[in-house]
């Protein structure tokens, strides 16, 4: 099996149903604040319109619960989307229905339809082919450009390509993660350094199961290294520990020592007494009772870059510490330093780690930043995502 890029589509003068990912943050008053998804739409649109396409958009945003909301509309997206693509972006009321076939079936080349948030109807989230049948009545041809959604088996995503036998595609955006992420999972370039953070062991659990059959390191951070150190027996006052995963950890400890694999354990911490106990932040080289880990500490950041330094593929997935509260960042800003200065190969995982690296504005010193987070996670796992499987054709 295959997937199609939509480098080779033939689009002049067609109707291309683009699934993006528009799903961004909005203000109280409805604005967007940070359009990061919108322009990582387009490469993809850009080369549709050169091509003389009709460009039918859609996407979700929040979570609406299968009901229209005011605030949960796209039309503001629209409107940063047409400043980028300096045209108009016509918008629908809904993403069904007579008035959005009316639309579409009126553009001309160069147009650009974006339709209402998809999650006005129940019928997206459950994967409703009814549904996907009538966003089909809108287009001519498919391309999926909305990585961060290919794990849903939603009605735009796993639903309507099959729809487009031999006219579905996947977007550039697309395309650059399955080249990117594959090369971890194909034949990375050793030393490969893993780094994993975040708050809980069970959210990782299958990529570190993944990764330990191929990285040669494993760094570990954020509340989940407190689960790891419990079971390696050491103290962890009132760090948060996921004590019913400490077997879990136990096992990867294990795992990892019959494959070879090193696993690295803070070895000191930023504590404070609590989230908001921020003029009570300091380094600790242990855990006393009480005192909650935040952050890791410099000899273990110091540690943590040595290994990045020597690495020649590096995956980071997860924040070191609370990295939105200054007194707590250090760690998370010393280690994407430290991945940005080596000559690595290196991919962040997408979620916090991605929103890390661009607030500390080293996106671009970087080999990849996965849109994905979640998608990510269940490529690297192995799992076939339903997005991708729905794109793939016969060769």
């Amino acid at each position: 099996m295959t997937v199609r890029s939509v480098r080779d589509l033939d689009v002049q003068g067609k109707r291309v149903l683009v699934r993006v990912d528009f799903n961004v943050p909005l203000d109280d008053a409805g604005n967007v604040t940070d359009d990061t998804r919108i322009r990582a739409a387009l490469p993809t649109l850009n080369l549709l319109l050169e091509r003389g396409a009709r460009l039918v958009l859609m996407s979700h945003l929040g979570r609406p619960g299968g009901k229209p909301r005011d605030d949960l509309s796209l039309e503001p997206a629209g409107a940063i989307l047409a400043g980028l693509l300096d045209r108009p972006v016509i918008h629908t009321d809904d993403c069904i229905g007579w008035g959005a076939r009316k639309l579409a079936h009126d553009l001309n080349d160069g147009d650009v339809l974006l339709l209402e948030n998809l999650r006005f109807h129940p019928e997206e989230e459950a994967g409703d082919t009814s549904f996907a049948g009538k966003l089909a009545e809108l287009g001519d041809l498919y391309v999926s450009d909305a990585f961060g959604t290919m794990h849903r088996a939603h009605a735009s995503v796993a639903q309507l390509p099959a729809l487009f036998p031999g006219r579905r595609a996947a977007g550039l955006l697309v395309d650059r993660e399955l080249e990117q992420l594959g090369a971890l999972l194909d034949d990375p370039r050793k030393p490969f350094v893993a780094v994993l953070g975040g708050a809980k062991v069970s959210d990782k659990i299958k990529v570190i199961e993944s990764l330990l059959r191929r990285v040669n390191v494993l760094l570990i951070g954020g509340a989940m290294a407190y689960t790891f150190l419990r079971a390696d027996g050491l103290p962890t006052g009132a760090s948060r520990v996921e004590e019913d995963k400490v077997w879990l950890a136990k096992k990867i400890l294990a795992k990892a020592n019959d494959l070879g694999v090193a696993i690295r354990l803070p070895t000191d911490h930023v504590v404070a007494p609590a989230f908001d106990a921020h003029d009570q932040a300091h380094v600790a080289s242990s855990l006393e009772a009480g005192m909650m880990g935040l952050d890791i500490g410099p000899d273990t950041l110091e540690r943590y870059a040595l290994e990045v330094q020597q690495a020649a593929t590096v995956f980071w997935n997860g924040p070191m510490g609370v990295f939105e509260v200054d007194a707590f960042a250090r760690g998370t800003e010393g280690l994407a330093r430290a991945v940005a200065r080596s000559r690595a190969y290196s991919v962040i995982g997408g979620g916090d780690s991605a929103a890390a690296v661009a607030m500390f504005g080293l996106a671009d010193e970087v080999s990849h930043v996965s849109t994905g987070g979640g998608a990510s996670l269940e490529f690297l796992e192995g799992k076939v995502l339903p997005g991708i499987a729905a794109l793939e054709e016969a060769r």
